[in-house]
C-alpha cells in the first residue's frame, strides 16, 4: 500500500467514524452538515480522484450552508490543499491544527485494566461522563448522541471507572481492518492517574481481538499532553495535517 493509499484510507475510516447527519457530493468534495458547532460534522471535505475547480466548489459550498444559516467551513487537509489559496483570498480565517498518527496494530502496547469496561453501545453513565468532561451544549448534545448512532461500522465504548463514576472515556471504529480512537477525555480530577492511557489501551485489545490491522488517530497539533500520551501507546507515525478556514464574517 502506498503512502498515498493509506493517507485516503484514513480519510474515509475518520469520516466514518464521526458521521454527518446529512453529506452532499459537489465536484469531488463532501459537504457535511448536522447543527451545532462540532467542526468535523459541519464543514467541507475532499474526497479521493478528481475535483472540481476551487472557485466553483467555493461557489456551491457557501450557497450549501447559507441556505441551511450556517457558515461555511473547509476542512483542509495536506493531502488535498487546492482549496487554500482562494480561500484565504476570499478573507476565510484560519483555525485548528490537527495531526493524522497511525500504528501497525503489533505495535502498538499491550495494556489492560480490569476496570476499563468495553460496551457496543453507549449507555447513559457514558454520554453524561463525555458531557461533563466536555464544553457540549444542549445542540451539540443532541448532534453528538445522533452521531453515535448513524455509525454503521464495528464500534466500541470504552470507560474507565474511578469512585464508583467514570473518570476516562473514549470510543472507537473499525472499518477496513483501520481502528479510529476518537473523543478520547479523562475527567479533570483525574488527571496524571494514567487512565487515558489505559482507557485507550482497552480500545486497542478490542480491535485487536476483533482483527483490526492497525490504529489511527487525530490530535491537536498543539495538545502536548494527548501527543506524549499517544506516542507512550506507540503512535509514532504522523502521515499528514489538516486545519479549517471559515467564512469571515462582517461585524
Amino acid at each position: 500500500m502506498t503512502d498515498d493509499d493509506l493517507n485516503w484510507r484514513m480519510e474515509e475510516a475518520c469520516r466514518g467514524a464521526w458521521p454527518a447527519a446529512i453529506e452532499t457530493v459537489v465536484d469531488g468534495w463532501l459537504l457535511r452538515r448536522s447543527g451545532g458547532r462540532i467542526r468535523r460534522a459541519n464543514s467541507v471535505n475532499p474526497l479521493r480522484g478528481r475535483r472540481g475547480a476551487p472557485d466553483a466548489v467555493i461557489d456551491a459550498a457557501e450557497a450549501f450552508y447559507a441556505g441551511h444559516g450556517q457558515t461555511p467551513l473547509f476542512r483542509v487537509p495536506d493531502i488535498a490543499n487546492e482549496l487554500e489559496a482562494a480561500l484565504v483570498g476570499r478573507g476565510y480565517q484560519l483555525e485548528g491544527g490537527t495531526i493524522h498518527l497511525h500504528a501497525g496494530i503489533d505495535d502498538l502496547a499491550e495494556v489492560r485494566d480490569e476496570h476499563v469496561t468495553v460496551s457496543p453501545m453507549p449507555g447513559e453513565d457514558w454520554f453524561a461522563a463525555r458531557f461533563r468532561m466536555g464544553a457540549y451544549d444542549d445542540t451539540d448534545r443532541r448532534v453528538f448522541r445522533a452521531m453515535t448512532g448513524l455509525i454503521a461500522d464495528d464500534k466500541a465504548f470504552v470507560s474507565c471507572e474511578r469512585d464508583n463514576e467514570i473518570a476516562a472515556l473514549a470510543y472507537g471504529v473499525i472499518r477496513d481492518g483501520l481502528l479510529v480512537v476518537e473523543s478520547v477525555e479523562t475527567d479533570a480530577r483525574f488527571r496524571l492517574q494514567g487512565l487515558g492511557r489505559r482507557t485507550v489501551g482497552g480500545l486497542i485489545d478490542w480491535a485487536w481481538r476483533a482483527g483490526a490491522s492497525a490504529a489511527c488517530l487525530q490530535v491537536v497539533a498543539d495538545n502536548t499532553p494527548a501527543r506524549a500520551l499517544y506516542a507512550s501507546l506507540g503512535f509514532s507515525r504522523e502521515l499528514y495535517r489538516y486545519h479549517y478556514r471559515r467564512k469571515a464574517i462582517a461585524a
